[in-house]
């Protein structure tokens, strides 16, 4: 894919939406910017934590199942105290 843009003043320069879907390209996104010749190449940097974002979250929540495993370490205490 192939298109045409510009340089604006601030030396800015717009991909096209596309090529941003395509590359999975969205605000805040890194990019690392090679020259190569009379080339400027532009590569997606991927994070390794945002990919890992979310593959766990199939099962129960964690945080849920300790919340509820606490209360019920604190309602065993309170039984012991009044006994």
């Amino acid at each position: 894919m192939e298109v045409m843009g510009r340089v604006s003043r601030k030396g800015w320069v717009v991909i096209p939406a596309p090529i941003r879907k395509r590359l999975g390209l969205v605000y805040g996104s890194a990019v690392r910017i090679r020259l190569e010749g009379d080339r400027i190449i532009l590569t997606p940097e991927k994070n390794p934590v945002e990919e890992c974002f979310g593959k766990l979250s199939h099962g129960e929540s964690l945080t849920d199942l300790l919340l509820e495993e606490r209360k019920k370490d604190r309602i065993r205490e309170e039984e012991k105290i009044r006994l």
